[in-house]
């Protein structure tokens, strides 16, 4: 075993039965840290020192949309019209012009105020270009207006709605700023450098592309033996080249292309010596916003949470199987890259794809308006019906990499899309799941998408069903790990010992996904377990188990242990600082400072979000609770009343506001939030209880009995539940409904005195009232 986890079971005596796979595994073998730090003090060389000797792989890359992922603005790289082009658009009309040289733009700034910004940089080149304008404090924002590069015209990234100049997403803003958003997979050897304290960057790179050694790691060292005589070079691992890209497997190279093509939480500035994708990066789970149930893409996910959901990348495809490496062109055009695996007598057939191939007789798809949508022959593209994709930024078609067979079915049972409706709009799913009977045969297997659309409603029969999905290694990680972090819904011991079981796999992002949602009740197995995590060699694992730890009133760690989880907290509380210029690093550590008890820094970080973005609300939620805690009410009530108001679907907060302006002793205004609140979870018995209560006091009395009954008809046994009736029914002199709850109270608690005393009370005072 790996020392981590022989000296984090003995730190917290923790007996485990078996050996954990992943710790016997030699791919899980970490460097020393002496050769990782070595590896960090290479130079890097630059790609046309590369070119001298790898002339062939340079050429390819030339021109490449990894060469011209931004640039200097010259006359050479910008494509858009600055000849005094014009746009228009809600009503703005922006312009575009050449000065001394340089290309500016008239357009909205600032406040939405109209003003003449200089272009400094391009970014990208197909199907669009952007471009950046230089502001204060370091920052390079992307300007809202792009070009068009197949059509050669202005168009706006976000033509629905005009954007308010206060909203995170506004150009001027953080949502649209290069550095936080953009910067570290668009040139090479990117080093942020935020400060959280002048909340300001000194944003640097070594060359302004993403170049080769965005990908091959810093080549001082290389170009250093490379230059000696032949018969001079030293034997030496991998050229001297930090990176290793030639005889690696399929998952070390998908991984390898990750850090830029995955939707993910970024750790820290990309260093090329992060022995696995979690010390570096944190990838985001099929979450409803991102992924559709069946994990198909919905936004801009960037590949690999799609691709490693597939069956070829469990097959060990890899990205250079389709992709030439240097120039990212496709190393075969049409169906013939498939072709390279798949037999193309069985697949390349009409008895396959049952569609007209291109040059056969037959009408194209159309729009109502007369617009061709689909030539005759798309059907017969593997791509159309395998890698459906969906466009971003207006323009840019992306398929979607989780090469799946087109499930209508699944489009009637989950609202997901299929290929088949894609290009026949005008059908149903019920027709496209006809035609598939008909070809393929009437049997479907069962998906995975069932299972995580039953969590995302919280159904209550989906506890068994996430337990045993994710704790399957046959389905892939990120589905795997999507399952555990719903079962967070459902606690309880069984739940819990799911989680125990994840924290011993040999997936990373299992481990971390188990050690977020952990919630064992007893404080020193909690802490023990936690514990014992801050010795994973990962880093996504490791930060997250002591920010679990801070959540637990003095910890019970040893000396050592206490050292560990320092040092481990520091790294997290580094990593939240690296991603402070957005709501999330500056919302978390805000939580953070609150769990350290010290709540002027969590105040300074809540209020730090919220300049950052005013729409994150779950940093406005957790200030107000701050302030609650601190004896600062009329705060509290001020941001909740602020929250409800913007988003009246969070019943949750409803609900504290109402308990809040109970505490205040503001009834009828508690009522009302409390009412909303068990409307929106009816499934809350505490929710409709504390209703009934508030209810009952005002003197509301039918909508107070009915509250109460919500309550005890979803928990029927709780004391709480049956008491408080019962109490209702005593105040109004409702006695044989008293009797009967106090029946019920002897019946389900024998062992408790509530139920004959009560009853005793309920007769006594029906002999009173016959008497």
């Amino acid at each position: 075993m790996n020392n981590w986890k022989i000296t984090g079971i003995i730190a917290t005596i923790i007996i485990v039965l078996s050996v954990p796979l992943y710790v016997l595994k030699e791919t899980y073998l970490r460097p020393s840290a002496e050769r990782v730090q070595a590896e960090l003090e290479y130079d890097f060389a630059g790609s046309k020192k590369c070119g001298e000797c790898h002339k062939g792989e340079y050429d390819k890359w030339v021109g490449s949309h990894h060469d011209l992922a931004m640039a200097e603005a010259n006359s050479k790289t910008v494509l858009g019209d600055f000849n005094d082009g014009v746009f228009e658009r809600f009503g703005v009309t922006s312009r575009f012009y050449r000065k001394n040289g340089g290309f500016y733009v008239h357009t909205q700034g600032p406040d939405g105020k109209m003003g003449d910004f200089e272009v400094t940089y391009t970014f990208g080149a197909y199907p669009l270009q952007q471009y950046l304008i230089p502001f204060p404090g370091g920052r390079l924002q992307c300007l809202p207006l792009a070009w068009d590069v197949k059509e050669k015209k202005w168009y706006h990234l976000y033509p629905e709605a005009p954007i308010d100049p206060q909203d995170w997403l506004y150009w001027t803003n953080a949502g649209q700023n290069w550095n936080g958003m953009c910067a570290e997979c668009h040139s090479t050897n990117l080093k942020k450098n935020y400060d959280v304290i002048t909340d300001s960057y000194q944003t640097t790179w070594s060359e302004i592309n993403v170049g080769c050694e965005a990908c091959h790691g810093p080549g001082s060292r290389h170009v250093e033996w490379a230059e000696l005589p032949d018969m001079a070079r030293p034997q030496t691992e991998n050229f001297k080249l930090v990176v290793k890209t030639g005889g690696i497997s399929s998952r070390k190279q998908v991984e390898h292309c990750a850090p830029c093509h995955s939707r993910r939480a970024i750790l820290g500035d990309y260093t090329h010596a992060e022995p696995d994708l979690l010390d570096s990066l944190l990838p985001s789970l099929l979450t409803q916003e991102l992924y559709f149930t069946d994990g198909q893409i919905l936004e801009e996910v960037y590949v690999y949470g799609s691709f490693t959901q597939s069956k070829m990348y469990r097959r060990n495809v890899r990205c250079s199987d389709c992709h030439d490496v240097h120039s990212i062109k496709l190393v075969k055009q049409g169906n013939a890259l498939c072709l390279q695996c798949h037999r193309g007598a069985v697949y390349d057939s009409k008895e396959h794809h049952f569609h007209k191939k291109k040059g056969e007789k037959g009408e194209p798809i159309q729009s109502k308006e007369g617009k061709v949508l689909f030539e005759v022959g798309t059907g017969a593209e593997c791509v159309q019906c395998h890698m459906p994709g969906r466009y971003y930024m207006g323009i840019d078609y992306r398929p979607d990499h989780s090469l799946r067979i087109p499930r209508p079915d699944l489009s009637i049972k989950l609202g997901t899309p299929n290929a088949c409706n894609r290009c026949h709009g005008d059908k149903t799913n019920q027709w496209s799941d006809q035609y598939i009977s008909k070809w393929y045969g009437p049997g479907r297997r069962a998906h995975y998408g069932t299972i995580i659309a039953a969590g995302r409603k919280q159904l209550p029969e989906a506890r068994q069903d996430l337990i045993k999905l994710g704790g399957d290694p046959l389905y892939p990680v990120i589905v795997r790990a999507t399952a555990l972090s719903l079962l967070s819904a459902y606690p309880g011991d069984e739940t819990n010992q799911a989680y125990q079981l994840a924290l011993m796999d040999e997936e990373a992002l299992i481990r971390r996904t188990a050690v977020d949602q952990l919630h064992v009740s007893d404080p020193q197995r909690q802490t023990a377990l936690l514990a014992s995590m801050l010795y994973d060699p990962v880093k996504a694992v490791r930060i997250e188990a002591a920010r679990r730890l801070t959540e637990i009133p003095s910890p019970q760690l040893d000396e050592k242990q206490n050292e560990v989880f320092r040092t481990t907290l520091l790294e997290y509380e580094q990593a939240m600082e690296y991603s402070g210029d957005f709501a999330f690093g500056r919302y978390n550590l805000a939580n953070l400072y609150t769990n350290l008890k010290k709540p002027e820094l969590a105040i300074e970080n809540y209020k730090a979000a919220l300049n950052i973005d005013g729409q994150f609300y779950p940093a406005k939620v957790n200030l107000a609770m701050l302030y609650n805690q601190m004896g600062q009410n009329d705060k509290t009530e001020k941001l909740l009343l602020e929250v409800v108001r913007e988003h009246p679907e969070l019943y949750e907060v409803q609900y504290s506001l109402g308990l809040l302006l109970a505490e205040e002793k503001k009834y009828a205004e508690a009522a009302r939030y409390l009412q909303e609140a068990a409307e929106g979870m009816p499934e809350r018995s505490r929710v409709h209880y504390n209703l009934g209560l508030l209810l009952d006091y005002l003197g509301r009395n039918v909508q107070a009995e009915s509250a109460l009954q919500s309550a005890l008809e979803l928990e029927p046994g709780n004391i709480e539940y049956l008491n408080a009736i019962a109490q209702y029914y005593l105040k109004r002199e409702m006695y044989e409904q008293a009797k009967r709850i106090a029946e019920q109270i002897i019946s389900r608690h024998p062992n408790n005195r509530l139920g004959p005393q009560l009853l005793e009370i309920v007769k006594g005072r029906m002999r009173s009232r016959r008497q």
